[in-house]
């Protein structure tokens, strides 16, 4: 070893001890870098700085999904950052007692629509630090950042490029110009002229046009919602993965056929996407691949491993649920055979506020009110140790992130709530996912299955999201880690009591077992209870 090494590894060692890590777990802590082979990707652990703190957590068990830290130590916050980790007792202006819980970096949700208050308060209490609006997006971006800035969050919000809405304005006068909102998406529904048309080259142009201006406003990527809009073309497809090459981001894609009938079936998509990050070099993600490939999950995943065995760029998430929630106009929902598509469900699968439809209720609300938001039970794992099966190949996946797909609050009516209200009225209506997804993970994989290990599932809701998104915001490299110099977005959460409470007939119960949840070194929720009118959270953004 040369001197200059020498001297690093000392450091290091240095370092490691003032955490309680010994020298024996070094080359554990080296195995588990992010890549050895670029040394500039290696973990870095930054010396304490002095107290005293703004802020000190103390007596948690402390876990750090990069460097496989796991002890039982205090943390010291100063001006929203970590600045000191450590067994030794540590001063500060406010104590937190973590003693019990689980200390870990705040979750980072990549697929989040619900992007108004009352879902921010919502996975607030899901330990959720940091909720990403990148499967559907929104536009215009600028717009929509003022407007969520303008009302303040208690979390971290930020938004891909909507491609889909960019088609919809383009393809059908109809629908008017994007507000950015999801409530304007929504009202797309009520026209049909852009889910299946193909653009001519200048509608195209403008597509791309509309695409690229969100890139440079700031857009952390390009939402590829073809779910919705399955006739978007093969060129335009390919326009696409080239532009996210070009400006380094990723793809956020809803794949463009859910069915596990052929031709046009979620397996064939799911090729075509990884073909087109083979030829591009695109960063091309997978949005939900458990509600896109239903029960056609096993070749699914097995086709997605293949692709990442031969360093094809591709990731994917996957939320703890075998329900979906979708307008009911949505394309996929339409046809004679569409039921036959997810593998034969009855129309008693589908809900709509609450209640079981079948195919005459099914019929008059699809025509009646085609932007309806309903929820379809596409497994059955409370159920069927086989569709529990199907689910943990999507949930346990190698590397994949778990992200919500949390939709918006709605009215009886169906129209979303924009309101700041707390508690959710009762009348209120979403999929309980948006309240529970990953207090769910650690509840029935981890404590109650034992199938999951608990520094996986919190790297499956911290460091894997975060490095999926980080290209497209280099704000989230100092997110989803407990190490000094990153944010301070943590959730405090004791393991034994942790628990989704939403459910499909009460969506509206906040989760359990956080005691403690912290947002850029402020807390929002304290012993159990919301800091109301606490907003510290702040705009996610491609600054490059």
């Amino acid at each position: 070893m040369s001197e200059k090494n020498k001297d690093t590894d000392l450091g290091r060692r240095k370092t490691l001890a003032t955490l309680g890590i010994g020298a024996a777990s070094l080359p554990f802590l080296k195995a588990n870098a992010a890549s050895l082979a670029n040394p500039a990707d290696t973990v870095t652990l930054l010396p304490n700085e002095k107290g005293p703190f703004d802020v000190v957590i103390t007596g948690g068990r402390i876990l750090d999904p990069e460097t496989r830290l796991d002890i039982t130590g205090n943390i010291g916050i100063k001006q929203g950052r970590i600045a000191a980790i450590s067994k030794q007792p540590l001063q500060g202006t406010k104590t937190v007692d973590a003693s019990g819980l689980i200390v870990a970096p705040g979750f980072i949700d990549l697929h989040a629509h619900g992007q108004q208050m009352l879902g921010a308060w919502m996975q607030a209490f899901d330990g959720v630090t940091t909720q990403l609006e990148l499967e559907s997006g929104l536009l215009p971006i600028t717009t929509a950042y003022k407007h969520v800035g303008n009302e303040g969050r208690p979390i971290n919000y930020g938004f891909g490029v909507a491609w889909a809405f960019a088609r919809a304005m383009v393809m059908d006068k109809r629908t008017g110009t994007p507000d950015g909102t999801l409530s304007w998406f929504q009202q797309a529904f009520s026209y049909d002229g852009w889910q299946n048309t193909l653009p001519d080259e200048k509608q195209l142009e403008q597509i791309l046009l509309l695409v690229e201006k969100g890139l440079a406003e700031g857009g952390l990527g390009i939402s590829i919602n073809a779910g919705y809009a399955p006739g978007m073309g093969r060129k335009e497809y390919y326009a696409l993965a080239e532009m996210a090459k070009k400006y380094d981001v990723a793809t956020y894609t809803h794949d463009r056929y859910m069915s596990v009938l052929e031709p046009q079936s979620s397996f064939e998509a799911l090729g075509e996407q990884i073909g087109l990050a083979a030829i591009t070099g695109a960063h091309m993600h997978v949005c939900h691949i458990n509600s896109v490939a239903g029960r056609d999950l096993k070749a699914a995943t097995d086709l997605l491993k293949q692709a990442q065995s031969k360093d094809i760029n591709v990731s994917v998430e996957s939320y703890t649920y075998g329900a979906f929630s979708t307008a009911i106009g949505a394309d996929f929902m339409r046809g004679p055979e569409w039921l036959a598509r997810f593998g034969g469900q009855e129309y008693s699968a589908v809900e709509f506020n609450g209640k079981a439809l079948n195919k005459q209720s099914f019929d008059e609300l699809q025509t009646a009110e085609p932007g309806a938001p309903i929820i379809f039970h596409f497994l059955s794992e409370e159920t069927s140790q086989t569709d529990q099966d199907l689910l943990d190949l999507a949930v346990m996946y190698p590397g994949g992130a778990i992200a919500s797909d949390g939709m918006p609050w709605f009215r009886p009516d169906g129209s979303v709530i924009e309101d700041d209200v707390w508690p959710a009225p009762d009348n209120a209506f979403s999929h309980p996912r948006g309240a529970g997804c990953f207090s769910r993970l650690f509840a029935r994989w981890v404590r109650e299955r034992g199938v999951l290990p608990l520094m996986d599932a919190i790297e499956k809701c911290t460091l894997i999201p975060a490095k999926i998104a980080e290209s497209g915001a280099s704000q989230l490299k100092k997110k989803g880690r407990i190490q000094v110099g990153c944010d301070a977005d943590i959730t405090m959460f004791d393991l034994e009591t942790i628990q989704d409470n939403a459910n499909f007939t009460n969506p509206r119960q906040t989760s359990s077992g956080h005691k403690h949840v912290m947002v850029n070194g402020s807390l929002i929720i304290e012993n159990g209870n919301r800091i109301e009118g606490n907003l510290p959270g702040q705009a996610i953004r491609n600054l490059k």
